[in-house]
């Protein structure tokens, strides 16, 4: 079947799982079923659960995988909430790629590329808010917010005004228009200056960082005692999330700085980091998937008496 999806730091997350000789491994984030495939094949004793908000990305996976029968279950939703679900079950793995899908970025009417001729933006496409709300409906104040703390655009101001005043004339309907507002600011040489804003756009309309934060509070508040988790994202500000919580995770002892000596009992870690730096593409991987080269892994094992 043709592939339209190449799954990033593939055998860097092949590495992480390898150790799984049993139970249930949840692919928070299925896609096109990369991963998921190539840990089935690697841990033939795993079941796994793959949960997605995208329908066409399930009925492409549940094709892909068809050859494990039952040891693949499917689960159409968002990931914050799929823990929890299936918390009773003997998870052993858990990872999530925070990103978008190459299919999603390279179909126009996703509305996710600088030249698509709609603003969507959304990858559940039944959820209410999309990219042409935000732009057109927030106020100059709310774009100023979200470009700044989601995109950490240097001249914010500037391009929440050139938004409002563009919109004034005419509903902004397409990302080809607002990528050309876009060029009128600039930004970092290194990128597309479409970038940035596109980013905070989309972080906006699907609650990126709140969805990751909640992923992470409802692994912990599962109490699994041994199980991976491996966590790809794809900007600095998921993987700042990322890495503040694993650090956490890690640390025995939770008593406020200002406490003279422990009282919390110094036996509050979940487990260890299996790496302290994130885990980056290799240049081979980076010419061939260009998109792999803001990729970072962190691996994380809880691991309880």
């Amino acid at each position: 079947m043709n592939i339209p999806h190449i799954p990033v730091l593939l055998e860097e997350v092949k590495e992480a799982f390898c150790g799984i000789d049993d139970g249930v491994v949840i692919d928070c984030t299925l896609g096109y079923g990369g991963h998921s495939e190539a840990l089935l094949e690697q841990n033939p004793n795993i079941k796994l659960i793959g949960c997605d908000q995208d329908e066409e990305a399930l009925a492409f996976s549940q094709k892909r995988l068809e050859r494990f029968n039952d040891r693949v279950t499917l689960h159409h939703g968002n990931f914050a909430s799929v823990i929890a679900q299936y918390a009773h079950l003997p998870i052993r793995g858990i990872l999530a790629d925070i990103g978008v899908s190459s299919l999603q970025l390279d179909k126009k009417e996703r509305g996710f590329a600088f030249d698509s001729d709609v603003l969507d933006m959304r990858m559940n496409p039944k959820q209410e808010l999309s990219a042409y709300e935000v732009v057109n409906h927030y106020s100059q104040e709310e774009l100023e917010f979200i470009l700044c703390e989601y995109g950490e655009i240097h001249e914010y101001k500037k391009m929440a005004h050139l938004i409002c005043a563009a919109r004034a004339k005419a509903p902004i309907v397409s990302a080809k228009e607002l990528s050309k507002l876009a060029e009128k600011v600039g930004g970092k040489k290194s990128i597309h200056p479409s970038t940035l804003l596109f980013q905070a756009i989309r972080i906006e309309v699907n609650n990126e960082l709140g969805v990751l934060s909640e992923l992470l509070e409802s692994i912990k508040n599962a109490d699994f005692k041994q199980c991976i988790v491996g966590i790809i994202s794809f900007h600095s500000l998921e993987d700042r999330i990322v890495k503040q919580t694993f650090k956490l995770w890690s640390q025995n002892c939770i008593c406020l700085p200002s406490v003279m000596r422990c009282t919390c009992g110094n036996n509050h870690s979940m487990g260890k980091l299996i790496s302290k730096k994130p885990i980056e593409a290799t240049a081979s991987e980076i010419k061939k998937n260009p998109r792999s080269r803001s990729a970072k892994l962190r691996v994380f094992e809880i691991k309880k008496a």
